[in-house]
Formats: structure tokens, C-alpha cells, sequence
């Protein structure tokens, strides 16, 4: 149903153009005469349209019957006998019946267009399967028209030619000269015939086909008048090109008995001998693929869809007469025969029915027919999946030439390119063995069409509603599965080999095709199987031990997180990983929702920088609100976020890492290379220009003059903490190069090492110097995460310990060591003396201790006060375990000194232990800036707050 408003689209397009070439110039009056030649050459340009009859029926049963009726009805039931004749017939049609009703199911689920089954396959199942399956299908019906051809070549030269090795004609006819070059002469005269009739269009075709179908029905009906008419009779037998080693006296004549019982039960059971023209044994698999080629026509009549009046009306009506047809008369042949034609006969005389006949060149005009009727089906079949492949434009402009039409909307093109490969495959004279690959290639499109429907109906999509309703999910299993047996009976190693054939087309059309506008089945397949397991994924049923990080990393503009987006990618661990965006606004001030069009750029963004991540974007009046929202609603079941990532708030510039360095230098302000920066960039980069130096606090550009001030940015910080999401702060990610990071150069202090430093404890907090809280347990599995990417697995983990004179050095190690022992976790520990830096907090602690006694002395005699409330909340503060009053910017910047200190290697990044905000919002400001004094020149850090356990050491 969606391919109809295109279509209708197309069509209504020419009507137009139409419309305009055949309007007279202005002040000119328009012919009136109905016989007119404008009048007669505008009827002549409108696209004649085929019945159910000419268009689908006739071409089918053309396919269907071809040389089996006429020369492997006796093959089939001299060797295997009439009961496992049957058998073989209900089989194959079983097999085809279910590749038939998916084929009618999807032909009546919308409008078709040219191109058949590859219309079908590449409209359900995508471009790629579709595209792969159409060559394939293309070449087949090639091959498959060179190779009636040929046969009816062989057919010719065997009644009208002379013998090749020299002796006597036996008959006045065989007058016409023999030998390849002979041959290739009578195929390329019956091609170029085929190529006449086809050039005029499919309506001439259908008259031609329908001429031969009237010869081959008669033909039918003589040979069933011939049972009965004709008595019994002794057939002297053919001489076979290879002597019979099995049998040293080989019969020379056979007997058509008529209708007898002791015949028909001497043709009951299964007596499989030597093959009289290849010398090989029989078995049911090699009589069975020989009679499974006759039954692969049924896709003659869909590869007419687009000359059709009404193809899903037409297809599966036509398609399903014809099978029920065929069924019918081959049943009926194989009784006839086993009750009236002797065991020897069948087994050594395939042509026996023209000897049998009431006139015998009847037979020899009915295989010809049918061969002739069958190369054009071909020759038609393979120009429409051309031209079809050709219109989508999934070869480029490779094959362009091909689109073009007639004013009849006939592919002329096509049709001269498909006779062209149809000559070449001519030149190799005989085709026994590619008769194997086309029957498999049919087979294998078969089958994609049986799996388009079954992925249809697997995806339940709410479009898939097809009028045909006689068909289930069982079917097409059956009709898969079928085929693939059947391919794998035929010739295993051609089977395997058209598989291998049709993936690495598949593979070559997704990497070099672009995006088409179908749809896909494949997301919808997605669609249905991960609503399915979301609502199997119970939050009830989480467990620490598989706890892996789920990460919401906020990006305000990518053009300068390139280096943070890709470094999270890599601790996710398999996790959620979502990209957020708040952009500022109020929807109720808008005409639309801005945020529509920008999703586009921010997938193509997660395309450009290879990494698994979604999206997610917001509009709020703040960038509060806009995180809180995603906080709240970002994900969706068990996959909801669980750490917030934001980048550090300070006043470095950023730098534009999406900008293709050859265009200007990064340190360039000129606008009129900024301009020509933006001209240049591909469509993937629409992100708004960065701020400048004026404007280094503002979020998302929204131009309304909303900034983020710190005091804002430590609330989202609380804001997630409340939430109990863990908390990570990025810094000096501007410039992080991954690449260059992994692989840094020999020369380097560490020889090529690659170091992540981890500083588990809160510095902010000396008095406090535990390891194993539960903010400690999350930075180290963080750091863990990150050493077991592939990547990262080269990296080493140091570990700093801080100790105080006085303390047990080698027991905090040991302690330490153990732990890390329990958990796993592989890295270097190094002690850290900062008794200087302890000492610079404690002389601030103890000035505090007099200021507070003082207060005490000077108010101990006076009238008691009081308290204000301004008073009791510094109290409460102070009692707060961040305590950052108490904490001098002295100190800070010592902690800041000794981390930079231990850089002997540089490591690639530090993880630092990031501590609670005050309870009290207007320390904010404060607490910002410790946090800033204590990063300062780190180089690239995560400032880390972990809420909830993720550590075990339990199994």
C-alpha cells in the first residue's frame, strides 16, 4: 500500500507531460477529426495493458509445460514408477503451491509495478536482498531462455539434419547442414526472432504466446486422443549415443500395449536402470530434479506485472489457474502412460509419445512451440527485471541505458541488452550444465519470496493487510524450506555457490547503494523483537552482578565534544548510551517543533563517529528542566539511564572538531573562511557555530539570552544525586584524541605506554580517607570498564594511595592490595605521602576553632539573641559532610600540585572521586571552584560520584 501514492504520482507526472507535448501552440485550434493523425498517434502512445488470460495464464502454463510435458512424462514414470511418480508431482507442487500463495499475498498488499518477483523482494525485504535476488533472477531467466534455444535447436537439427558422423540420412527431411558453427547459427536466427517479437512490446508478445498456446493445446489434445485411438503397436527403439554397459543385449524395440492391467501394474513400482543418453544410474533425487525443471515457470506471469491492467487482481488468479492446470494434465499423462506403454518403452524411448501419436509431427510442432514459447517468456522476463533493477538505480549509472522506453512504455533497451547476453551464452553451445544453475537460481528466488512474506507477516506491521488471506507463517516456512532442499538435491555445490553469489551482491549493493525510501523490513522485524524482549527485561529482577553502565551524556554542541562522545563510547560496556540536547524555548512562542529537523544531523553525527549511541532531544526554559527531563524520561523499561556525564563548567574556549583541517587552520577567525568553512562542510555537520569568548556560558544557542551560571549548573549536579543517578564531570576533553591517545609515540617518557591514573578517595575531604565507600567501589569499576575495552586493554591502571605520617604504609597497601585482589581488578598501587597538604587543612580548621571560641567569649556576658535564620543554615552547612567552607583554596591547590606531581609517565587520563554539593545552594559557587582549583591543568579528568553499588564479589 505505500508504493501507491508514488506510483500514482508517476503516473499522473506523464499524463501531464503528455498532456503538454500534444497541446497545440497558443492561437492554434486543436484537430477535431476523430481519425486524425495526431488523434491516432496519441491512442497508439498509450501503454496497451494484458488480461488475466494473455498476461498471466497463457505465459505460466507456456513456462510450466515446455519440454517435460512432451519428453519426461515417460523419463519420470519408466523409473520411478507411477506410485513415486505421483509422489514427485505432489511434492514439487506442494513446494510450489507454497511459494505461490506468498507470492499472491504480496501481490495484493498494494500496488506493482515492473520487475515481478524482484518487485515483490525488494519492496519487503530492502534494496539489498531485493537488488541481489534480481540479478540473480535476471541472469537465470538468461540462461534459461539461451537454453530453450538451444534445445530447440537440438530439436530441429535432430529431424531436419545430417548426421554428423557421415552415415545415410533415414529420412528425406534432414536436409539441413550440422556442426557448432551450424547450431549457433539456426540459436542466433531463433533469438533474433524472439528479439522481433519482443521489440514490438508485450501486447505482440501476448498475441504470439497466444498462438502457440492454441498449438501446444492441440498438440495436448491429439496426444490424449492417441491413448484411445491408436492400438497396440511395436516402436522400434532409438540408438542410443552410449552403449548400455548393464545390459550386454540391449532391447531394440518396445510395445505400446493400450490400455492393459498387467501393464499398468508392471509400471506401479519404482525400477530405476541406466539412463540410455548420459550412462548414468537413476535414483529418485536425480528423477526428481529432472522433473522439478518443468515445474519452475510460475513466476512467468508476475514478471508481466508491469503490463498488467490490475496485476494484484491478475497475479494471483492467473498464477493459481495455471498450477492447478498443469497439476491436473501432468497426473493425468503419467496414468495414461503407465497403463498403456510397456516398462522397456519408457525406459528407452523419452519421445515416445510422437510415436504413439495419431500423426507424428504433431509432437515434433508441439515441442517446438512450447520451446519457442518459453525462450520469448524468458527474453521478455529478463528485459523487465532489467529495466525494474535499472529504474531503482541500484547500480548507479552502470545501468542508466536501461530505463529507457518506447511510447508504448516497452524497454527497448532492455531487451536488446538481455537478447545480447542471451547470444553470448549461446556460444557455448551446450547447457547441460547450466541447466542446474537455472533451476537453482529460480529456486533461491523462490524462497526470498517466500521470505519476504514471511517477514511481513513475522513483523506484524498494520500495512501488511493483503486481500489473498489463504496463506500463514507455516506456509512460508514450508515453501522456504522446500526450495532449499530442493536446491541442496539438485547440485549441492551450485547451490552453494549461487548462496555465496547472492551475499556478496548483497554486500556490494549495501555499501554501494544509497538510501532508497521503500522501507525496510528489517527495522520492522527489529521493531517487533525488541518490544518484545523490553517488556521481558524486569527493573524488579536486577542484580549487581550484571550491572553495567547506562550513560546519558549531555552535549550542548558536538562540534566540540567529538573527543568526550567517543572516549564514553568506550566505558558503556554494552550499556544505553544516549546523546542528550536541551535546547531552549517555549513551545507555546513557536509555529513547529525545532527539534525535528535537527535529528537528522545528530544520527548522521553518530553514523560519522562510529559509535552506539541514540539520541535524545528536548525543548525546556532552562537547562535544568531540560536535563531533568531526560533524567526522567530518557530510555525505556530496564534501559533507563543511570549515570549523568557533563562537560566540566569553565572558561576554555572550544575548539570546532568537525571542521575538515585542509579547508582553514583551527586557529583561523576569518570570517570569510569561517564562511567558506560552512560552504564547505557536507550536509552531516548542521550544528550551530560555537560561542565565542563573549558568550562561553550559554547552552544550545538558542540566542534568547538564557545562560547557564554555576549556580545552575551545581543544581542539575544535586539535582541527579537526588535522583540516585551517578554523577560524572568531564574536563580538558576539548582536545582528547583518541587515536593519538592509544597510540602514543616510543619516544615518549613511558616508551609507548598508555596509563589511566585513579585517585579513589575524596580529596576534598582528608579526614575522611576510606576506599572502599561506595563512591570509591564506583570509580574503580568505571576504571576497570575502560581497561577491558579492546582498545584499552593495553593500558595501565596506577592507583594512589594517600598516607599519613604515622600510619601504617605497607598495612594500607596490603588492605588495599587484598581488595583489589577480591574485586578482580588488575593495577599498579602507589603510596602518596601528603602530610603538607593534610597539615594546610588542619591550620584551617584550627583558625575556624578560634574564630568560633572568640564568638562564644564576646557573647557569653551579653543578653542572649536571637538566631537568625540566615545563622542557623551555616550551622547546618557546616555539619554537612561535603564541608566545603572549611576547605582553603590553599590546600586545594596542593591537593591540585601532588596529583600533578605523579605524571612521570603522563597518564592518558585521571579518575578523581567527586564529592557531594553543600546542602546549602549559595555555597554552589564555592564548591565550583574548589572543584576547578583541583583540576586545574590535569589534562583530560572524569570527576566521579557513584549512588548506587555496582561491585560484588560474590559468583
Amino acid at each position: 500500500m505505500t508504493e501507491r501514492t508514488p506510483l500514482l504520482h508517476y503516473r499522473l507526472s506523464a499524463s501531464v507531460n503528455e498532456s503538454e507535448r500534444r497541446a497545440p501552440p497558443a492561437g492554434q485550434a486543436p484537430e477535431q477529426h476523430p481519425g486524425g493523425p495526431r488523434q491516432r498517434s496519441s491512442q497508439q502512445r498509450q501503454p496497451k495493458k494484458l488480461s488475466i488470460f494473455f498476461g498471466v495464464v497463457i505465459p505460466t502454463l507456456l513456462s510450466m509445460f515446455s519440454v517435460v510435458l512432451f519428453l519426461r512424462i515417460g523419463f519420470v514414470v519408466g523409473h520411478a514408477g507411477l506410485y513415486q511418480g505421483i509422489a514427485m508431482f505432489l511434492v514439487a507442487y506442494f513446494i510450489i503451491c507454497m511459494t505461490v500463495l506468498s507470492v499472491c499475498a504480496i501481490s495484493t498488499n498494494g500496488a506493482l509495478d515492473a520487475g515481478g518477483a524482484y518487485y515483490m523482494i525488494s519492496r519487503a525485504l530492502g534494496p539489498e536482498f531485493g537488488g541481489s535476488i534480481g540479478i540473480m533472477f535476471f541472469l537465470a531467466n538468461v540462461c534459461g531462455s539461451a537454453l530453450y534455444v538451444l534445445g530447440l535447436v537440438e530439436a530441429i537439427v535432430a529431424t531436419f539434419g545430417v548426421p554428423e558422423d557421415g552415415t545415410l540420412a533415414t529420412s528425406p527431411y534432414q536436409v539441413l547442414p550440422s556442426g557448432y558453427w551450424w547450431s549457433l547459427l539456426y540459436g542466433t536466427a531463433i533469438a533474433l526472432l524472439c528479439l522481433l517479437v519482443c521489440m514490438v512490446g508485450a501486447h505482440i508478445y501476448a498475441k504470439a504466446t497466444f498462438l502457440i498456446f492454441l498449438v501446444v493445446m492441440f498438440v495436448l489434445c491429439t496426444i490424449f486422443v492417441s491413448f484411445f485411438a491408436v492400438g497396440p503397436r511395436t516402436i522400434t527403439l532409438p540408438r542410443s549415443a552410449v552403449p548400455n554397459p548393464t545390459n550386454r543385449t540391449s532391447p531394440t524395440t518396445a510395445n505400446f500395449t493400450g490400455f492393459k492391467l498387467d501393464t499398468l501394474l508392471g509400471n506401479l513400482w519404482a525400477d530405476y536402470t541406466t539412463d540410455y543418453t548420459t550412462n548414468t544410474m537413476m535414483t529418485f533425487t536425480t528423477v526428481f530434479a529432472v522433473m522439478f525443471n518443468g515445474c519452475t515457470g510460475i513466476m512467468a506471469g508476475s514478471n508481466m506485472s508491469g503490463d498488467l491492467k490490475n496485476p494484484s487482481y491478475s497475479i494471483p488468479r492467473g498464477t493459481i489457474t495455471a498450477v492447478i492446470f498443469t497439476f491436473i494434465i501432468y497426473n493425468l499423462l503419467s496414468v495414461l502412460v503407465a497403463c498403456s506403454c510397456d516398462r522397456v518403452l519408457l525406459q528407452n524411448d523419452y519421445s515416445f509419445l510422437r510415436d504413439i501419436n495419431i500423426w507424428r509431427p504433431f509432437v515434433t510442432v508441439g515441442v517446438y512451440s512450447s520451446t519457442l514459447s518459453a525462450a520469448m517468456s524468458n527474453l521478455i522476463g529478463a528485459s523487465r527485471i532489467l529495466y525494474a533493477l535499472a529504474r531503482d538505480d541500484l547500480f548507479g549509472k552502470a545501468l542508466s541505458p536501461a530505463k529507457k522506453t518506447s511510447h508504448s512504455g516497452n524497454p527497448w533497451v532492455s531487451v536488446i541488452i538481455s537478447w545480447f547476453l542471451v547470444q553470448l551464452v549461446l556460444f557455448a553451445g551446450k547447457l547441460n550444465t547450466i541447466a542446474s544453475i537455472v533451476t537453482i537460481f529460480f529456486l533461491l528466488v523462490y524462497a526470498a519470496v517466500d521470505l519476504a512474506c514471511l517477514a511481513l507477516e513475522w513483523a506484524s506491521a498494520p500495512n501488511f493487510r493483503p486481500t489473498f488471506r489463504y496463506f500463514t507463517w507455516h506456509t512460508c516456512v514450508f515453501g522456504i524450506v522446500g526450495c532449499a532442499v530442493m536446491m541442496f538435491l539438485i547440485n549441492a555445490i551450485y547451490a552453494s555457490a549461487s548462496i555465496a553469489f547472492m551475499l556478496l551482491l548483497l554486500l556490494l549493493i549495501h555499501y554501494l547503494s544509497p538510501t532508497s525510501s521503500w522501507g525496510y523490513i528489517s527495522q520492522a522485524l527489529i521493531f517487533h523483537q525488541v518490544r518484545k524482549y523490553l517488556l521481558m527485561l524486569d527493573v524488579r529482577k536486577d542484580h549487581v552482578k550484571f550491572w553495567r553502565p547506562q550513560v546519558l551524556l549531555m552535549v550542548s554542541n558536538p562540534r566540540s565534544s567529538v573527543g568526550l562522545i567517543t572516549f564514553i563510547n568506550d566505558i558503556k560496556k554494552s550499556g544505553l548510551y544516549v546523546l542528550g540536547h536541551v535546547q531552549l524555548g517555549d513551545l507555546n512562542t513557536l509555529p513547529s517543533d525545532p527539534l525535528q529537523s535537527q535529528y537528522d544531523s545528530w544520527l548522521s553525527l553518530v553514523d560519522h563517529l562510529n559509535i552506539k549511541s541514540f539520541v535524545n532531544l528536548t525543548l525546556a526554559d532552562s537547562v535544568r528542566h531540560g536535563i531533568q527531563h531526560l533524567l526522567f524520561i530518557s530510555g525505556l523499561g530496564g534501559m533507563r539511564p543511570n549515570t549523568l556525564v557533563l562537560g566540566f563548567y569553565d572558561d576554555c574556549l572550544p575548539k570546532d572538531k568537525l571542521i575538515d583541517p585542509s579547508l582553514c587552520t583551527s586557529q583561523s577567525t576569518d570570517p570569510s573562511c569561517l564562511s567558506q568553512e560552512v560552504e564547505q562542510q557536507p550536509p552531516l555537520f548542521h550544528f550551530a557555530s560555537l560561542r565565542g569568548s563573549s558568550d562561553r556560558k550559554d547552552y544550545g544557542e538558542s540566542g534568547d539570552g538564557k545562560f547557564l551560571g554555576p549556580q545552575e549548573y551545581v543544581a542539575i549536579i544535586a539535582d541527579a544525586m537526588k535522583m540516585l543517578k551517578n554523577v560524572v564531570l568531564a574536563r580538558y576533553f576539548n582536545n582528547f584524541d583518541r587515536a593519538q591517545v592509544l597510540s602514543p609515540p616510543s619516544s615518549s617518557p613511558g616508551k609507548g605506554a598508555v596509563y589511566v591514573d585513579v585517585w579513589p578517595v575524596n580529596l576534598l575531604r582528608p579526614d575522611s580517607s576510606s576506599y572502599v565507600d561506595t563512591c570509591s567501589l564506583f570509580l574503580l569499576q568505571l576504571a576497570c570498564i575502560l581497561n577491558m575495552v579492546r582498545s584499552w586493554r593495553k593500558a595501565t591502571l596506577r592507583l594512589f594511595l594517600c598516607v599519613e605520617e604515622g600510619r601504617s604504609v605497607r598495612g594500607s597497601e596490603e588492605k588495599l592490595g587484598q581488595l583489589l585482589k577480591e574485586l578482580r581488578i588488575k593495577a599498579q598501587v602507589y603510596t602518596v605521602p601528603w602530610d603538607q597538604q593534610v597539615a594546610l587543612h588542619w591550620q584551617r580548621q584550627g583558625e575556624w576553632s578560634k574564630k568560633l571560641s572568640s564568638q562564644s567569649l564576646d557573647t557569653a556576658g551579653e543578653e542572649k539573641k536571637p538566631r537568625t535564620e540566615e545563622e542557623d543554615e551555616d550551622d547546618y552547612v557546616n555539619s554537612f559532610p561535603s564541608n566545603t567552607t572549611r576547605l582553603s583554596d590553599d590546600y586545594v591547590s596542593a591537593v591540585n600540585k601532588l596529583i600533578l606531581e605523579q605524571t612521570l609517565p603522563p597518564p592518558a587520563v585521571r579518575f578523581l572521586y567527586l564529592p557531594r554539593p553543600p546542602a546549602d545552594t549559595r555555597r554552589y559557587t564555592t564548591y565550583l571552584h574548589q572543584l576547578d582549583l583541583l583540576t586545574q591543568d590535569l589534562g583530560p579528568t572524569l570527576l566521579i560520584h557513584g549512588v548506587t553499588p555496582v561491585i560484588t564479589t560474590d559468583l
